[in-house]
């Protein structure tokens, strides 16, 4: 793609050394615009994802995720099992809307809205700016003895971030259990919750070691979605490039000398300063070309156009492009395949809103008991069932009965009281009979609809089988 050295073209990832093991990175503290505006939405995502599980929606939880009780709230709205298909296609809706944004932008997600990289480079990252000082400063105190500074600073930056990983630890189980669970356990003790206790010691370290030790291998080895970006990406993808065609020139790039006329020397525009590799958060060299570690964060962009404006020359050397903006000059317009992603994007997101807006607040199941047969009762035959009701609102349900609408003639009664209430986010079950004249039974296995009244309302209609004999009168 451009006129590299062949010395220096990377043969292996930059997080690991010549011997193969791991090389640590040690990245300049970024600034510039870019740097500024991922700052302000990065503070933005952070408070939504530490006020969330706190936040409560005509009493639900805002976003609740909790496995083990197999209940969901999604911005507010509470989520059953039986509307685990709401779910399905809500993550269809977000993995092709992934893909469509990696197809058209690469890997922005990653720099500028992954938690993974908010909680890393604007939490974890700046307070070891604080803590250890910049690049320098941070590479001499990694080379240095272990003196009294530096385990005063250690000892410190890992207390620090001990600490928050315990903070986050807990956000992440009140996202799992609940706000209102997890208040009650501290308000009890941990010697009342040793289970919870124990797991939220566990995911303390997890984050731990994350942000203290695996930090941006996170992204390079671990995360799935960096692997999938190369085969997302085509040369019509914008990413954060470096311009080849501008940076190398004729004579390849070369450092830059004061009252030097490189127009004349035919010299590109790159004035080989390595700034963009020293600020880099994964260790590339973005003059490499796209390359599986990039998140797309733009710190290169934000250093580069500073030492640009320094040396008198046109910023935008690393800026937002396509491979055939650089090399052809053709501006960005939507493909084929970006078509094809939005058109899909389109009908699943509208099968959604179809979907939500349909979707039942109560939502009744009556089932014939396994195992039993039916009962003659004289002229009439009685089947038993089992029913469940599940008040998805948050209000009480009172006054609910049932009644059997066709045949017409079927009795149905409930076992124990005569009315159900159903508390609200809850749900009930119980048993019931319906008996059947047998002359009414054409076969022996008859469709039935029973109706679920909330007081004089109909809020449900539930049709059911009914099992009778093989012949009839």
């Amino acid at each position: 793609m451009s006129n590299i050295e062949e010395e220096s073209f990377r043969d292996r990832i930059g997080t690991i050394n010549e011997k193969g093991k791991r090389k640590f990175i040690f990245p300049k503290k970024p600034q510039g615009k870019f740097y500024n505006r991922r700052k302000l939405l990065s503070y933005v995502l952070l408070a939504f994802l530490l006020s969330s599980p706190f936040i409560k929606i005509n009493g639900n939880q805002f976003l609740l995720f909790n496995v083990l009780d197999r209940r969901f709230n999604i911005f507010g709205m509470p989520f059953w099992p039986q509307d685990f298909y709401l779910v399905v296609v809500l993550m269809i809706i977000g993995v092709v809307g992934l893909t469509l944004f990696t197809v058209a932008f690469g890997r922005v997600f990653c720099g500028w809205f992954c938690p993974q990289t908010i909680f890393m480079e604007m939490v974890f990252r700046r307070i070891e700016y604080w803590i250890d000082g910049d690049r320098g400063a941070q590479i001499k105190l990694e080379n240095q003895e272990w003196n009294a500074e530096k385990i005063r600073k250690r000892g410190f930056k890992w207390f620090v971030f001990f600490v928050i990983s315990f903070g986050i630890a807990n956000v992440f189980l009140a996202y799992l259990v609940g706000s209102d669970t997890l208040f009650a356990m501290v308000k009890e003790g941990p010697l009342s919750n040793v289970k919870t206790l124990v797991v939220l010691i566990i995911f303390t370290f997890i984050f731990y070691f994350v942000f203290t030790w695996f930090r941006e291998q996170v992204c390079i080895i671990a995360c799935p979605y960096g692997r999938l970006q190369g085969v997302l990406l085509d040369n019509k993808s914008i990413v954060v490039a470096y311009d080849y065609v501008r940076g190398e020139g004729e004579n390849g790039r070369a450092k830059f000398k004061k009252n030097e006329d490189r127009n004349t020397l035919k010299f590109g525009d790159c004035i080989d300063c390595h700034q963009c590799v020293n600020v880099c958060p994964t260790g590339i060299d973005i003059r490499n070309g796209t390359q599986l570690e990039c998140t797309n964060c733009t710190a290169c962009m934000d250093e580069c156009d500073l030492m640009m404006e320094k040396v008198n020359l046109q910023k935008g050397l690393i800026r937002f492009a396509s491979e055939v903006e650089i090399s052809k000059k053709e501006k960005f317009k939507l493909t084929t395949r970006m078509k094809g992603y939005i058109a899909v994007l389109a009908i699943l997101s509208t099968i959604m809103v179809s979907m939500i807006v349909l979707r039942t607040e109560v939502d009744t199941k009556i089932l014939r008991l396994s195992g039993q047969l039916y009962e003659e009762k004289g002229s009439n035959i009685s089947n038993v069932y089992t029913y469940r009701i599940i008040n998805k609102t948050n209000d009480n349900l009172k006054n609910i009965t049932f009644k059997i609408t066709n045949p017409k003639q079927g009795k149905l009664k409930l076992v124990g009281n005569s009315t159900l209430h159903v508390n609200k986010a809850s749900a009930t079950t119980g048993t019931l009979f319906v008996e059947i004249p047998t002359v009414l039974l054409e076969t022996d296995n008859t469709k039935i609809n029973i109706e679920v009244h909330q007081g004089n309302k109909v809020i449900q209609t539930i049709t059911t089988n009914f099992l009778g004999p093989r012949t009839f009168n």
